[in-house]
């Protein structure tokens, strides 16, 4: 990252101790920071703190912050394709009452992905991995159809991935 980048990111920061809405405020280093491993999650402490300007020390003390905070996750992410999940698709659920306990329900699936809550034409979207149709269809029909407080579902398939990125956390 640019230093120029990094100082307009530091003009704009308020406190960076001073969480917004709850949710801790970063800094510029810490989102160059973030920046760096998004482009290379193996990518040495050494090489990230010559990068934004810390020592190896700090930066390990900034990336296990920024993990013990649930602001960010390092993970492998595979394809599911090459791994033995043939299908997936996003279901749009429709909920009557309250959406935590269908949320919390979906959350506990281990085929489900990711859940969130919207606005709009579903109450809540969630991303499904399965192994193949007759999986998926079992999700659907006998798990996810029958929790309490389901009222309908709506299923997209997906037929090819043309792209899928995480490098948006420091835009």
């Amino acid at each position: 990252m640019h230093s120029e980048a990094v100082a307009s990111r530091s003009a704009d920061q308020k406190d960076p101790r001073e969480p917004r809405n709850g949710t801790p405020q970063l800094d510029a280093v810490s989102l160059a920071i973030v920046e760096q491993l998004q482009e290379d999650g193996r990518r040495p402490y050494a090489a990230i703190g010559k990068a934004v300007g810390l020592s190896e020390a700090a930066v390990r003390q900034r990336v296990q912050k920024l993990l013990d905070q649930g602001v960010m996750q390092i993970v492998a992410v595979t394809d599911p394709l090459t791994v033995g999940f043939r299908r997936q698709a996003m279901l749009g659920i429709n909920v009557d009452g309250d959406l935590d306990p269908v949320a919390e329900a979906l959350t506990a699936m281990s085929e489900v992905e990711y859940i969130v809550i919207t606005a709009g034409s579903f109450d809540l979207m969630a991303e499904v991995v399965c192994e193949d149709d007759d999986h998926l269809l079992e999700v659907i029909n006998k798990r996810v159809r029958t929790l309490p407080g389901v009222r309908s579902t709506e299923s997209f398939v997906y037929l090819k991935l043309k792209k899928q990125t995480y490098m948006w956390g420091t835009r």
